[in-house]
């Protein structure tokens, strides 16, 4: 046995909390994962039409990295291994030990088709594993059980980052699968680690359930983090900072919370067809465990379900900030008209060319007497200034030029 990393040594550092940027440090058209649905699409793409069970490897696929934790009552190892034939040979030459195999990345056929091989996975099941887009389900296998969950994380960018954990169950062992070298199951991997785990006294479907039970536990932290920028956008609102920024992020994390919606359904009913299997798949002793899964997933589900009222409440608190906006500037603008309409007419009076004297010499009594008055122009003027200050008094008063 050659593991790379020392047993005491961890083999991943847990991720600090999200911390949400500010809205103006966002680029218009920050979308980072158009990437990972885009390579969804393709890997879709390459298979429609093939053979049943047909192992593709989707582009870009991280090199396979490959770790394995062996342990008993009283005995512990881990380490990461850079030959596979290494750690099939330790497995074998300790079959009294549980091993959990964790392979990190798929972008070696030959390895993922002797591990289809070597631990008897169905080409149908290994097939969903390289797709990495199936939705959260539970098969049983010659082996065991086949399970997938959805790890889901809140990135910096202010969206929902989700990766496909495929989790093989066996007499001895555990198998798992996922495309990416960090996760979210170090809480897990220290519970090894500890001499008084029990972890270490149960079966390898108590693993199972211990790293669903974490993918579970980690959901909290995304829809915190969705709620804290949920505040941050109500907030921005009320101080008047709304613009289309603002609707375009509301809209983007309406999408991610319908889209986690859609990661915790097929969660919760993976758990509860385990619920439902007889006792001699799953003891009675784990179904208690699994029971707390299921209503872990149901309180997601109910934190998902009012995020998405409060998104609805935030789109029509936008509209109503804007409306509000609006008529502002409509109340401005109709003040300075109704400011400017007696001006108007005064002014249009006076520009009537009617002239005051009658061509034979005579006066016309009926026509404008300022017109040839010295101080005419100036009382016309004085008139406007009267009236513009009377209008501005009156409106004051009705509280049309403040907010009340």
């Amino acid at each position: 046995m050659t593991p790379l990393n020392d047993a005491s040594a961890p083999l991943s550092s847990s991720s600090p909390p999200v911390a949400l940027p500010d809205e103006d440090d966002l680029p218009q058209s920050a979308d980072s994962g158009v990437a990972d649905r885009n390579a969804t699409r393709q890997a879709r793409e390459q298979t429609v039409g093939q053979r049943p069970g047909t192992l593709v490897i989707r582009e870009g696929a991280l090199p396979p990295r490959l770790f394995l934790i062996s342990y008993s009552d009283d005995f512990f190892t881990e380490g990461e291994y850079s030959s596979y034939d290494q750690l099939l040979q330790f497995m074998r030459a300790h079959p009294e030990l549980k091993h959990w195999v964790d392979v990190r990345g798929y972008g070696d056929l030959e390895l993922m088709q002797r591990l289809q091989h070597d631990f008897r996975i169905h080409p149908l099941q290994m097939e969903d594993v390289l797709g990495d887009y199936q939705r959260a389900k539970v098969e049983e296998s010659e082996e065991g059980f086949f399970l997938v969950s959805r790890m889901t994380e809140f990135t910096t960018l202010l969206e929902i980052d989700d990766d496909q954990l495929s989790i093989f169950t066996g007499p001895n062992y555990i198998l798992t699968f996922q495309d990416d070298y960090e996760d979210c199951l170090d809480a897990v991997r220290l519970r090894l680690r500890s001499t008084r785990s029990s972890s270490r006294r149960r079966s390898p479907l108590y693993l199972a359930y211990a790293l669903t039970d974490v993918v579970l536990d980690h959901y909290y932290p995304t829809m915190a983090s969705i709620g804290d920028y949920l505040e941050t956008l109500e907030e921005r609102i009320f101080r008047g900072r709304s613009d289309r920024r603002v609707l375009n992020r509301i809209l983007q994390i309406k999408k991610d919370i319908v889209r986690f919606r859609r990661l915790v359904y097929p969660e919760r009913d993976k758990i509860a067809e385990l619920l439902r299997m007889p006792e001699e798949d799953v003891p009675e002793d784990i179904k208690t465990y699994f029971r707390d899964c299921y209503d872990h997933a149901i309180q997601a589900l109910d934190l998902a379900e009012s995020y998405r009222e409060t998104v609805s409440s935030l789109i029509d608190l936008y509209m109503s900030d804007q409306s509000n906006r609006a008529n502002e500037v409509m109340k401005v603008l109709t003040i300075i008209s109704s400011i400017f309409i007696p001006l108007s007419f005064i002014a249009s009076v006076y520009g009537m060319n009617f002239s005051r004297e009658n061509p034979d010499g005579s006066t016309n009594f009926l026509n404008m007497p300022e017109l040839y008055s010295p101080w005419g122009y100036v009382g016309v003027i004085t008139f406007m200034l009267v009236v513009v200050i009377g209008q501005l008094t009156y409106f004051y008063r009705k509280g049309w030029l403040t907010n009340r």
